[in-house]
């Protein structure tokens, strides 16, 4: 417990420092910014797994030692790379519209974050230390839902219900590939299934059938048909909450 204690502090004291230079050793030559991206690339080409301060050192063409006179370790590597990877939530997109255009443009962002660094939805679990970026988005979404009428919790498990949907969307698009489509691959493959055993299934046949027909299998619909679901349950609330 005391470790984890530990290695909590060290994060927070690298995301929010302050950050003081090293005492001794020569004049610094990295910052952290440079060490973040570093460490993104290799997890953007290769994966997260493949990240360490070894390969992040070879990268920035200095020695494991000489990192980590920036860096503590591992932890506290990854956690930066998330931070920086996310980065702020766009200013100019907050406030902007009603509470619903507001979450609808946050959720759409979100996706495109997770796009570009799906190893970060494996980084951004469990109990952890948030840097100021990641923050600002839970900020953003949490402050759209201000003078609704929903409670703090509310506001806040609007958040995660929204990320977790959102979280879902792209590892599912992660595990279909660059140029895969989740939804017309597992389409495709249940439609192979019910041809052989659709007298099991009836109502699952007759659905995937009326699918095709109506807008084939090459179009994705999960996220904004399960964001617009969120949403209106959230109207849904904020009205109840109006009528009392």
């Amino acid at each position: 417990m005391s470790g984890e204690r530990g290695e909590h502090t060290g994060v927070a004291r690298l995301l929010w420092g302050p950050h003081p230079k090293p005492a001794r050793g020569p004049r610094p030559t990295l910052d952290l910014e440079h060490i973040a991206q570093a460490g993104i690339e290799i997890a953007d080409s290769e994966g997260l797994a493949d990240v360490s301060m070894q390969r992040v050192a070879a990268q920035l063409g200095v020695t494991k030692m000489a990192l980590y006179r920036y860096v503590p370790g591992k932890a506290e590597l990854v956690a930066l790379m998330v931070d920086t990877a996310i980065g702020p939530y766009p200013a100019q997109k907050t406030r902007r519209g009603d509470w619903r255009t507001q979450l609808q443009d946050w959720a759409r962002q979100l996706v495109t974050v997770f796009g570009r660094h799906s190893w970060a939805i494996e980084a951004t679990v469990g109990p952890r230390v948030m840097g100021p970026g990641e923050l600002s988005w839970l900020e953003g979404a949490v402050s759209a839902l201000d003078g609704t009428g929903l409670s703090g919790a509310e506001r806040m498990d609007a958040a995660a219900l929204l990320a977790g949907h959102v979280r879902g969307i792209t590892q599912q698009a992660r595990a279909a590939g660059p140029e895969g489509n989740p939804e017309a691959q597992l389409g495709a493959a249940m439609g192979d299934l019910m041809a052989d055993h659709g007298e099991r299934f009836p109502a699952l046949t007759a659905a995937l059938a009326e699918t095709a027909r109506s807008r084939g299998r090459g179009q994705d619909q999960a996220m904004e048909f399960g964001l617009q679901r969120i949403l209106d349950g959230l109207a849904a609330l904020i009205e109840e909450r109006a009528t009392r």
